[in-house]
């Protein structure tokens, strides 16, 4: 079903990249950093839009849009940076936990490097 709001879609700058850029997310309101990592990481996989959720917001729309219940959403720290992230599901405590920021910049660093993350 097609909806009646027009699509807006918002490039990147490239000219920005290669500099951290700090983004509000349009449904919490936190920051949450648009790393250069990142950028290049959208540029390589053909993605033109700026993320507008943090990784958090963006996993409770996501769980809403497949018609998931967000009421099993487990919340850990990230191993890396220690922030609090929301989990599709409960650690077991044997595997490192990693916030959408980080996850992101590891697979990017295993992509750069050929391995898959």
């Amino acid at each position: 079903m097609a909806s009646d709001k027009p699509k807006i879609t918002i490039d990147i700058d490239l000219a920005l990249i290669g500099a951290d850029r700090a983004l509000f997310c349009q449904d919490c309101g936190a920051r949450f950093l648009f790393s250069a990592g990142e950028q290049e990481f959208f540029r390589l996989k053909g993605l033109v839009n700026v993320p507008k959720r943090c990784g958090n917001c963006r996993l409770v729309a996501k769980r809403r849009r497949n018609g998931d219940s967000i009421d099993n959403i487990a919340e850990s720290n990230c191993t890396k940076c220690g922030v609090v992230t929301k989990l599709p599901f409960v650690p077991r405590g044997d595997r490192p936990i990693y916030c959408f920021e980080c996850l992101r910049i590891i697979k990017f660093e295993a992509c750069q490097e050929g391995v898959e993350a």
